[in-house]
């Protein structure tokens, strides 16, 4: 079993800047095969989106997807975890913000991200969520992150 973040976190991120549309935002989700991207200017973290928050907060109010700005439909200001920190507070954190994802942030800089399919992974590898984790979307049996 993992005891840091960073033995379970996927590292490296994919980020866009804040005013690329969420078309180039779903783009680049699709090309990366993720179902998320940070949003970042000047080095700085300003949210994450989500392939969700693109559907339901954009998509099915009607918005234009080209003109409208990963910033303006990127849920701001995430919650974030070090490294170092211990997977049961990354855990924790994921229960008390009812989010699935959080973004590694080490001196202020990104990199990496920890899923709920990852902790599940390293957790309890025999579990549901785990094997689900671990299964392609496409069905061809490469792994993903959740």
């Amino acid at each position: 079993m993992a005891v840091f973040v960073r033995e379970v976190m996927t590292p490296g991120v994919v980020s866009v800047r804040p005013d690329a549309s969420l078309v180039e935002a779903a783009q680049l989700m699709r090309a990366q095969d993720i179902g998320d991207v940070l949003v970042a200017g000047d080095h700085a973290l300003i949210g994450v989106l989500t392939d969700r928050d693109i559907a339901l907060r954009a998509v099915a109010n009607g918005v234009d997807p080209l003109t409208v700005s990963a910033r303006s439909v990127c849920t701001p200001d995430p919650v974030v975890v070090s490294p170092d920190d211990g997977v049961a507070a990354a855990v924790a954190l994921m229960r008390d913000h009812a989010v699935r994802r959080l973004p590694v942030v080490e001196d202020g800089r990104a990199v990496g991200m920890v899923s709920l399919g990852d902790l599940a992974i390293s957790e309890n590898p025999d579990s549901a969520l785990a094997e689900i984790s671990r299964a392609a979307p496409d069905g061809r049996g490469h792994e993903t992150r959740a």
